[in-house]
């Protein structure tokens, strides 16, 4: 399975990425996590390129085309592999924040960034993407406890990242067989639940479609 998580910054995606990892290790099941941007070397030069402050100005489409690359060698270097070895992925952040941050946040247009990470990518698609809903206000709070810093992108004003939320709930809206909308700001044990149960309706699922003739 390749299961995402997306949201806004400070809505707990590595948190419940790593509850949902050990749940299903307790299920002897082999899980690979991973993030974006990065999973790789060039993936990690990217990130810092991208997300560090003091590199200088990066447009927004230059931007998308370094997410992109970043994803690129991502797909082709760990994420097929490791699935068709049968090892779960579960990443944190996929082609849905380019269509969120660049597609809209940035105004270069949905349909332009999906298509750029659609070839990017080969057209691999999530089996599960969870969004973890957050009020903009909220999740600077979050990212500011004991003395945090801001990235690049999370040090954008809130009516960006409000920009952000909105399009990560049209994404979910247009597509909810793919899709878990959460309020990330209930808490952890009941976030994890939540997300652990639909994991195993898609367990079930891809049971029966193999025991299928």
């Amino acid at each position: 399975m390749f299961i995402v998580f997306e949201g806004g910054d400070g809505a707990g995606k590595s948190t419940q990425a790593a509850l949902l990892a050990a749940s299903l290790e307790a299920m002897d099941r082999h899980v690979l996590r991973t993030r974006e941007p990065g999973g790789t070397v060039v993936g990690e030069k990217l990130r810092g390129l991208i997300l560090d402050h003091g590199n200088g100005t990066v447009d927004a489409r230059t931007e998308a085309l370094m997410f992109a690359a970043s994803r690129a060698a991502h797909v082709e270097q760990v994420l097929r592999p490791t699935l068709a070895e049968g090892t779960d992925i579960i990443c944190d952040r996929y082609i849905d924040s380019s269509v969120a941050y660049q597609g809209v946040g940035r105004g270069l247009g949905t349909d332009k960034v999906l298509a750029l990470n659609t070839w990017a990518t080969s057209g691999l698609v999530p089996d599960l993407t969870v969004v973890l809903d957050i009020d903009p206000v909220a999740g600077r709070a979050r990212r500011l406890r004991d003395n945090a810093t801001e990235d690049r992108l999370e040090s954008e004003p809130d009516d960006f990242h409000a920009s952000i939320r909105n399009a990560f709930l049209d994404l979910a809206a247009a597509a909810p067989e793919r899709y878990l909308v959460l309020n990330a700001l209930d808490d952890s044990v009941t976030l994890e639940k939540k997300v652990f149960a639909r994991v195993k309706e898609l367990l079930s699922t891809h049971a029966s479609k193999v025991s299928t003739p």
